[in-house]
Protein backbone atom coordinates (compact mmCIF):
# COMPACT_ATOMS: atom_id res chain seq x y z
CA UNK A 1 0.00 0.00 0.00
CA UNK A 2 1.51 3.34 -1.12
CA UNK A 3 0.58 6.23 1.27
CA UNK A 4 -0.90 9.63 0.76
CA UNK A 5 1.35 11.12 -2.27
CA UNK A 6 1.20 12.48 -5.57
CA UNK A 7 2.52 12.08 -8.61
CA UNK A 8 2.96 14.10 -11.35
CA UNK A 9 3.75 12.49 -15.49
CA UNK A 10 4.99 13.84 -17.47
CA UNK A 11 5.22 12.87 -21.82
CA UNK A 12 7.89 15.06 -22.86
CA UNK A 13 7.40 17.06 -26.15
CA UNK A 14 9.00 20.19 -28.06
CA UNK A 15 5.99 20.78 -29.87
CA UNK A 16 3.42 19.76 -27.16
CA UNK A 17 3.93 18.57 -23.46
CA UNK A 18 1.63 16.58 -21.83
CA UNK A 19 1.21 16.39 -18.24
CA UNK A 20 -1.09 14.47 -15.79
CA UNK A 21 -1.69 14.61 -11.79
CA UNK A 22 -2.93 11.82 -9.61
CA UNK A 23 -3.20 11.48 -5.49
CA UNK A 24 -2.63 8.26 -4.27
CA UNK A 25 -5.38 8.35 -1.31
CA UNK A 26 -5.18 4.72 0.70
CA UNK A 27 -5.80 2.05 -1.99
CA UNK A 28 -6.70 3.98 -4.91
CA UNK A 29 -5.22 6.14 -7.63
CA UNK A 30 -7.59 9.67 -7.40
CA UNK A 31 -7.15 11.56 -10.83
CA UNK A 32 -6.67 15.03 -10.38
CA UNK A 33 -5.53 17.08 -12.99
CA UNK A 34 -4.24 16.80 -16.88
CA UNK A 35 -3.44 19.14 -19.75
CA UNK A 36 -0.60 20.10 -22.11
CA UNK A 37 2.14 22.97 -22.65
CA UNK A 38 1.22 24.05 -26.13
CA UNK A 39 4.97 25.34 -28.10
CA UNK A 40 3.94 25.05 -31.43
CA UNK A 41 3.97 29.06 -32.15
CA UNK A 42 8.08 29.34 -30.96
CA UNK A 43 10.00 28.78 -33.67
CA UNK A 44 13.61 28.54 -31.34
CA UNK A 45 13.79 24.99 -29.72
CA UNK A 46 16.35 26.65 -26.96
CA UNK A 47 13.55 28.64 -26.14
CA UNK A 48 11.45 25.55 -25.76
CA UNK A 49 13.52 24.22 -24.12
CA UNK A 50 13.54 26.67 -21.27
CA UNK A 51 9.85 27.18 -22.01
CA UNK A 52 9.72 23.55 -20.33
CA UNK A 53 11.99 23.91 -17.50
CA UNK A 54 9.72 27.23 -16.46
CA UNK A 55 6.19 25.29 -17.01
CA UNK A 56 7.20 21.88 -15.22
CA UNK A 57 8.67 24.26 -12.57
CA UNK A 58 5.04 25.89 -12.54
CA UNK A 59 3.32 22.49 -12.02
CA UNK A 60 5.91 20.91 -9.39
CA UNK A 61 4.95 24.34 -7.48
CA UNK A 62 0.72 24.46 -8.07
CA UNK A 63 0.41 20.62 -7.24
CA UNK A 64 3.38 19.89 -4.97
CA UNK A 65 4.01 16.65 -6.67
CA UNK A 66 6.28 13.90 -4.12
CA UNK A 67 7.54 12.12 -7.30
CA UNK A 68 7.50 12.68 -10.98
CA UNK A 69 7.73 10.25 -13.58
CA UNK A 70 8.21 10.35 -17.23
CA UNK A 71 8.24 9.05 -20.35
CA UNK A 72 11.88 8.26 -22.26
CA UNK A 73 12.30 9.21 -25.40
CA UNK A 74 11.84 6.68 -28.01
CA UNK A 75 14.58 5.09 -30.77
CA UNK A 76 13.04 6.48 -33.93
CA UNK A 77 14.14 6.73 -37.48
CA UNK A 78 14.98 10.26 -37.38
CA UNK A 79 17.70 11.20 -34.70
CA UNK A 80 17.39 15.01 -34.84
CA UNK A 81 13.68 14.41 -33.27
CA UNK A 82 14.98 12.12 -31.38
CA UNK A 83 17.76 14.23 -29.94
CA UNK A 84 15.07 17.36 -29.42
CA UNK A 85 12.81 14.66 -27.55
CA UNK A 86 15.54 13.81 -25.37
CA UNK A 87 16.53 17.96 -24.32
CA UNK A 88 13.06 18.41 -23.63
CA UNK A 89 12.84 15.33 -21.28
CA UNK A 90 16.20 16.73 -19.57
CA UNK A 91 14.37 20.00 -19.35
CA UNK A 92 11.65 18.34 -17.25
CA UNK A 93 14.05 16.48 -15.20
CA UNK A 94 15.92 19.55 -14.51
CA UNK A 95 13.49 21.35 -12.85
CA UNK A 96 12.20 18.30 -11.19
CA UNK A 97 16.18 17.91 -9.74
CA UNK A 98 15.98 21.28 -8.79
CA UNK A 99 13.62 20.73 -6.30
CA UNK A 100 15.43 17.43 -4.72
CA UNK A 101 12.08 15.45 -5.94
CA UNK A 102 12.18 11.92 -7.09
CA UNK A 103 12.26 10.82 -10.84
CA UNK A 104 11.30 8.02 -12.58
CA UNK A 105 11.75 6.99 -16.37
CA UNK A 106 9.24 4.75 -18.49
CA UNK A 107 9.91 3.19 -21.70
CA UNK A 108 6.91 4.26 -24.10
CA UNK A 109 5.92 0.44 -23.98
CA UNK A 110 5.68 -0.32 -20.51
CA UNK A 111 3.46 2.50 -19.99
CA UNK A 112 0.84 1.17 -22.54
CA UNK A 113 1.55 -2.18 -20.89
CA UNK A 114 0.74 -0.78 -17.62
CA UNK A 115 -2.58 0.80 -18.62
CA UNK A 116 -3.86 -1.52 -21.38
CA UNK A 117 -1.88 -4.79 -21.21
CA UNK A 118 -0.42 -4.27 -24.93
CA UNK A 119 2.93 -2.74 -25.37
CA UNK A 120 1.79 -1.35 -29.16
CA UNK A 121 -1.45 0.08 -27.55
CA UNK A 122 -2.71 3.19 -29.40
CA UNK A 123 -2.99 6.66 -27.89
CA UNK A 124 -6.68 6.65 -28.31
CA UNK A 125 -7.27 2.83 -26.55
CA UNK A 126 -4.90 4.54 -23.70
CA UNK A 127 -7.37 7.23 -23.42
CA UNK A 128 -9.91 4.98 -23.24
CA UNK A 129 -8.85 2.84 -20.71
CA UNK A 130 -7.72 5.57 -18.01
CA UNK A 131 -11.15 7.55 -18.25
CA UNK A 132 -12.49 4.74 -17.38
CA UNK A 133 -9.86 3.79 -14.59
CA UNK A 134 -9.62 7.25 -12.86
CA UNK A 135 -13.39 8.12 -13.43
CA UNK A 136 -12.43 11.03 -15.89
CA UNK A 137 -15.13 13.04 -17.82
CA UNK A 138 -13.01 15.71 -19.30
CA UNK A 139 -11.82 14.34 -22.91
CA UNK A 140 -8.40 16.83 -23.66
CA UNK A 141 -7.99 18.07 -26.73
CA UNK A 142 -4.65 16.29 -26.85
CA UNK A 143 -3.82 12.54 -26.23
CA UNK A 144 -0.56 14.10 -25.08
CA UNK A 145 -2.38 15.33 -22.15
CA UNK A 146 -3.49 11.55 -21.28
CA UNK A 147 -0.09 10.00 -22.01
CA UNK A 148 1.12 12.26 -19.50
CA UNK A 149 -1.57 10.80 -16.67
CA UNK A 150 -0.68 7.27 -18.01
CA UNK A 151 2.92 7.84 -17.29
CA UNK A 152 1.69 9.02 -13.75
CA UNK A 153 -0.75 5.96 -12.93
CA UNK A 154 2.23 3.81 -14.41
CA UNK A 155 4.30 4.90 -11.78
CA UNK A 156 1.71 4.09 -9.56
CA UNK A 157 1.10 0.81 -10.70
CA UNK A 158 4.46 0.09 -9.98
CA UNK A 159 4.70 1.50 -6.48
CA UNK A 160 2.17 -1.04 -5.59
CA UNK A 161 3.61 -3.62 -7.01
CA UNK A 162 0.46 -4.30 -9.88
CA UNK A 163 2.49 -3.84 -12.54
CA UNK A 164 5.72 -6.11 -11.17
CA UNK A 165 2.99 -9.07 -10.79
CA UNK A 166 1.68 -9.01 -7.34
CA UNK A 167 -2.06 -9.77 -7.83
CA UNK A 168 -1.95 -9.44 -11.12
CA UNK A 169 -4.95 -11.85 -12.61
CA UNK A 170 -3.53 -15.17 -14.45
CA UNK A 171 -6.26 -14.56 -17.28
CA UNK A 172 -8.81 -11.70 -18.23
CA UNK A 173 -11.20 -13.88 -16.78
CA UNK A 174 -10.03 -13.38 -13.60
CA UNK A 175 -8.89 -9.83 -13.53
CA UNK A 176 -13.24 -9.26 -14.63
CA UNK A 177 -14.46 -10.98 -11.59
CA UNK A 178 -11.42 -8.95 -9.35
CA UNK A 179 -12.39 -5.58 -10.91
CA UNK A 180 -16.20 -5.49 -12.04
CA UNK A 181 -16.32 -1.50 -11.80
CA UNK A 182 -13.13 -1.31 -13.85
CA UNK A 183 -14.29 -2.99 -16.57
CA UNK A 184 -17.45 -2.19 -19.06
Amino acid sequence: MVKNKVILGIDPGTQILGFGVIEVAGRSPVYVDMGVVDMRKEKDHFVKIRQIFIEVTNLIEYYKPDELSIEAPFYGKNIQSMLKLARAQGSAIAAALNRNMPITEYAPRKIKMAITGKGAASKEQVATILKNILKVEEKPEFLDATDGLAVALCHYYQLTGFAAGKGVPKSWESFVKSNPKRVK
